[in-house]
């Protein structure tokens, strides 16, 4: 797919004196794209879900995952987030995906090459000895875990890029402790009244689900931060609203960091966020819409009113806008109605040109990548063209 931009945006760097080509050469493509690529997708029920799921399906040139190397053949980003991309080892997770998969032609599409990657452990499924979800069992796992999963490593993320990363710079908050962000949204047992954590669990309590990373991707001599995470669902609780308010305060960890707020800490103790007049972007599935039934707009709000993100394009696609009725249905990118994944770059240095939700019509060839939930994933990959000014 070629990069496109606005006919005002082209009019404007026409009359600059840019051409057409200058700007393609210009801008960078950022996307993120929840691939749905973990155990339990391959798994006929729960108690079939093996650690290995993963490592299996790609070593069987499985279809569903032959379809999703093409939809990112067919976009191209230069940066990709991917979510639920189990932790495993590179040589047989995301480098076995690039080599066998993303570097070989699918369906007549040019082969797509990123030399530079990352993955790194994350919060969900590794074991607690706590009930947190007080189901009256401790199990270590599932609801009982730091972030819920079947096994450590269990709906991992991955970065690709076609860009240096900057690894000497990386920062992750995945020990971030939830008790240490001011206010924290602490869940109420409303049978009893009392926290729904007791004093044990909340001293221990991370607050990333999966993680939170800060990835420098080096652009034409030029720093990008990549903020990239993704949030636990607001739902699969009860009306303590215990991941609900844990989604808000994720949400709010993304926001504090780019302000670098001081009681921030990374997983090496360096204190603070993100340095004033930084360029980044925010990337991943954050479970999180502002407009629906599902909607969540204290959450939302924290980002998409936030003077230092520049939220004012939404990326869109004419597949959701005519599936569904409601007016802002075209920036769903989730099949369940909902717009949960996110491109939000910073007002400073960055500017937007153009971006897109990959969500085909039902008239299209293209429909077969996404028309069930078997074809790729239940979400759709989100992706913004900017230039780094």
């Amino acid at each position: 797919m070629k990069k496109q931009f606005s006919i005002a945006t082209l009019a404007c760097l026409l009359i600059s004196g840019f051409s057409n080509s200058a700007l393609a050469a210009s801008s960078l493509r950022v996307a993120t794209f929840n691939v749905s690529m973990d155990a339990t997708n391959y798994a006929e029920n729960d108690k079939d879900v093996d650690p290995n799921g993963l490592v299996n399906a790609l070593q069987t040139n499985h279809p569903q995952i032959k379809n999703i190397a093409e939809i990112i053949q067919r976009i191209r980003p230069d940066i990709l987030l991917l979510n639920e991309f189990d932790y495993v080892s590179k040589a047989q997770g995301i480098d076995y995906f690039k080599t066998h998969y993303l570097a070989k032609s699918q369906n007549k599409q040019p082969s797509i090459d990123y030399p530079y990657s990352y993955v790194g452990p994350v919060n969900t499924g590794l074991k607690t000895p706590f009930d947190l979800d007080n189901d009256g069992q401790a199990t270590g796992i599932k609801g009982d875990a730091f972030g819920f999963g079947f096994f450590e490593g269990h709906y991992g993320m991955a970065v690709l890029s076609r860009y240096p990363i900057d690894f000497d710079k990386i920062r992750t908050l995945q020990t971030f402790k939830y008790k240490d962000m001011p206010n924290a949204k602490m869940p109420i047992d409303p049978t009893t009244g009392e926290n729904w954590y007791n004093n044990e669990e909340w001293q221990a309590l991370r607050l990333s689900s999966k993680s939170f990373w800060d990835i420098p991707v080096t652009v034409k001599g030029k720093m990008l931060h990549v903020i990239a995470s993704h949030p636990t669902p607001p739902v699969f609780d009860g009306a303590e609203d215990r991941n609900g308010l844990r989604n808000h305060d994720e949400v709010r960890l993304i926001k504090d960091y780019i302000a670098s707020a001081d009681y921030l800490y990374d997983d090496h103790g360096v204190k603070g966020g993100l340095a004033e007049k930084s360029r980044f972007v925010i990337v991943g599935d954050l479970n999180a819409a502002p407009e629906g039934d599902k909607k969540r707009p204290d959450t939302t709000d924290q980002l998409l009113k936030n003077s230092l993100i520049n939220s004012q394009f939404t990326p869109t696609s004419k597949g959701a806008k005519t599936t569904y009725s409601e007016k802002y249905a075209a920036a769903y990118t989730a099949y369940w109605q909902a717009r949960a994944d996110y491109v939000l770059p910073s007002t400073y240095g960055i500017e937007v040109h153009d971006g897109g939700v990959f969500w085909p019509t039902k008239s299209s060839e293209l429909y077969r990548l996404i028309k069930d939930r078997n074809a790729s994933s239940d979400h759709r990959m989100v992706w913004l063209d900017i230039s780094i000014k």
